[in-house]
């Protein structure tokens, strides 16, 4: 199947759903059996399990997140997601509020096969380390 920008906006929607649920397993279901995810260059996860790791940290760190989606840009099998994640750093009680996107490659049962995603790395760790 081939998302048209309503299926792309729920698709997006659905994965901030998953995130703000504080289920890594249901983050890491949006993904395919077969994926790689990568955040601002960095080494790709390759398995679900992976994701879901990665997901069940941040989850760790901000017991109360919510992931919003900010847009949404599709063509073909292909889309873009933007975001803004928010939460209380556990450790500080700090509120931290960040944005960034992910740009997804998509099967035909719409799940990821491919993600790159970027946010601004220094904003993120001056707002977990208490700075302003």
């Amino acid at each position: 199947m081939i998302p048209d920008i309503d299926t792309a906006r729920m698709l997006a929607e659905n994965h901030c759903a998953a995130w703000t649920s504080l289920s890594p397993n249901a983050v890491a279901d949006r993904y395919s059996a077969t994926t790689s995810f990568a955040m601002n260059g960095g080494e790709p996860m390759v398995t679900r399990k992976q994701i879901a790791e990665m997901a069940s940290g941040f989850m760790a760190d901000f017991p109360n997140l919510v992931l919003t989606c900010d847009t949404v840009l599709v063509a073909d099998h292909h889309m873009v997601y933007a975001w803004t994640f928010e939460g209380r750093y556990h450790q500080t009680g700090k509120l931290v509020r960040f944005s960034g996107w992910e740009e997804w490659d998509l099967d035909d049962d719409l799940k990821v096969t491919r993600s790159l995603g970027w946010y601004d790395t220094e904003d993120y760790e001056r707002q977990v380390s208490g700075g302003t």
